[in-house]
């Protein structure tokens, strides 16, 4: 017997786009369950859950960022929220009600698949105690890392702020978000100081100083690269 595929809710109000994301979600082997409005969305995924969640940031009875949260009150799946160009504020307030990614429209088929897979594979990743990366080496239990094989020296923050990274890579995490979890929530509005760490660590372990690993989200974050 084959393995069912992964549902994913889609909730948008927009029939076009709904019509395509069925189209292109089911043609990479998904199973696509679609809501239109809120109520609908939160009714259907609590009859039956589903395995991930697209959800568009603007609703006709509500928004895509109360969905997320209400989602996230009971469930740990991934969380894709759909945005328009220009609407930073919403994106960095979904990814902290709990959205894990976001995708701005108009976007790529390629791009929305590729990003909903990553989410995928990281909620069925456990606690990994080593991680490599492109010839970037970092042992979280040991506290170490190394870059083709040679030791690289970090300071305490920056292999707080890396480690952060590296178990969300490939996720999005907001300025306000690496900075509650490596500073405390007391720091979560002294963005200077992150930008710092964050060169210093960009130094030691990009390849000519070129960001590969740690990738920026202008005025939202940094992603680590999977």
């Amino acid at each position: 017997m084959s393995a069912e595929p992964p549902r994913i809710l889609v909730v948008d109000d927009e029939s076009q786009i709904l019509r395509a994301l069925r189209v292109v979600l089911r043609e990479a082997g998904f199973e696509v369950v679609p809501a239109e409005t809120a109520k609908e969305a939160l009714d259907r995924a609590a009859v039956r859950p589903p395995q991930a969640a697209i959800v568009d940031l603007v609703l006709p009875d509500g928004d895509g960022i109360e969905v997320t949260r209400r989602l996230r009150e009971w469930s740990d799946m991934p969380i894709l929220v759909l945005s328009a160009i220009g609407e930073e504020e919403q994106k960095v307030r979904a990814l902290e009600a709990g959205a894990d990614d976001y995708i701005t429209k108009p976007f790529g088929a390629r791009e929305l698949v590729a990003r909903l897979q990553a989410a995928l594979r990281r909620a069925g990743r456990g606690e990994e105690p080593a991680v490599t990366v492109e010839g970037l080496e970092i042992d979280l239990a040991a506290r170490t890392v190394k870059r083709e094989g040679e030791p690289i020296h970090l300071t305490p923050i920056e292999f707080d702020l890396l480690r952060v990274l590296v178990r969300n890579r490939g996720r999005l995490l907001t300025h306000r978000a690496l900075l509650s979890e490596v500073w405390g929530p007391e720091y979560v509005d002294d963005i200077q100081p992150l930008r710092t760490h964050i060169a210093r660590l960009r130094a030691k372990i990009e390849p000519e100083g070129r960001p590969k690993y740690i990738v920026t989200d202008p005025g939202v974050g940094y992603r680590f690269s999977s």
